[in-house]
């Protein structure tokens, strides 16, 4: 029966929508968690010390963690996986293009695709930035976000990468979020106005959000 899911288009139209879900709940608590850095380095540094003892002492250390980074980890594939061969089979069933020019879609139904490229390779940069310390900065120091962050967004590329993809992020939410509440049954002609409105405030949070962090390195806000 898993099988006769996965293998229709609503069945991986299904899980893109639970996945985007997933990832979008993780993305508001990330960047409430960001904001942190406004507070200062004890603050920052303390937040991102409690992340790994989460359910201390039931769990041991980092292991609530590390399930939900596995969580993440297979919401990010399933969606990538599914929007792949939902894609590869919409080319195959419209294999030569229209003879009448369709309605202008809007600039984020058209971008859905390459924006979530775009977000892909941003997450691998984002890893290897603050979590490995591979491709950072200034020197990677352990157990110290706060100055990882700083040394980050104290150079152009780091801001302009993680600008590019958080615009790339809001216009992905926008129209990520509508789309899944419409593939599982949650819209409807009355909850339409309201559901677009959701995703609207959404993006437009979440961008913001984010994009605060890499603003207030630059202006020396935070430092």
């Amino acid at each position: 029966m898993a099988r006769t899911v996965w293998d229709s288009s609503v069945g991986k139209k299904t899980v893109m929508a639970v996945s985007g879900l997933i990832m979008l709940s993780y993305l508001v608590v990330h960047m409430i968690g960001n904001l942190k850095i406004f507070f200062g380095a004890g603050e920052f540094n303390h937040y991102a010390h409690w992340l790994r003892t989460i359910g201390e002492p039931f769990m041991h250390y980092e292991w609530t963690l590390w399930v939900i980074r596995v969580v993440l980890v297979v919401a990010v594939v399933a969606h990538a996986v599914s929007a792949y061969q939902l894609s590869r089979r919409d080319i195959k069933a419209r294999p030569n293009k229209y003879v009448h020019k369709k309605p202008r879609a809007s600039y984020a139904t058209r971008t859905m695709r390459w924006g979530g490229i775009i977000l892909g390779l941003f997450i691998v940069w984002h890893l290897l930035d603050l979590t490995t310390g591979t491709v950072h900065s200034g020197g990677f120091q352990e157990g110290h976000p706060y100055q990882n962050v700083v040394d980050t967004f104290s150079t152009w590329y780091g801001n302009v990468i993680y600008i590019a993809a958080m615009l790339a992020l809001g216009l992905h939410v926008r129209h990520g979020f509508w789309s899944a509440a419409q593939t599982l049954g949650a819209g409807n002609r009355t909850r339409d106005r309201a559901l677009k409105a959701t995703a609207n405030v959404l993006a437009l949070l979440l961008t913001a959000g984010f994009i605060a962090v890499p603003v207030g390195v630059m202006t020396g806000v935070v430092s």
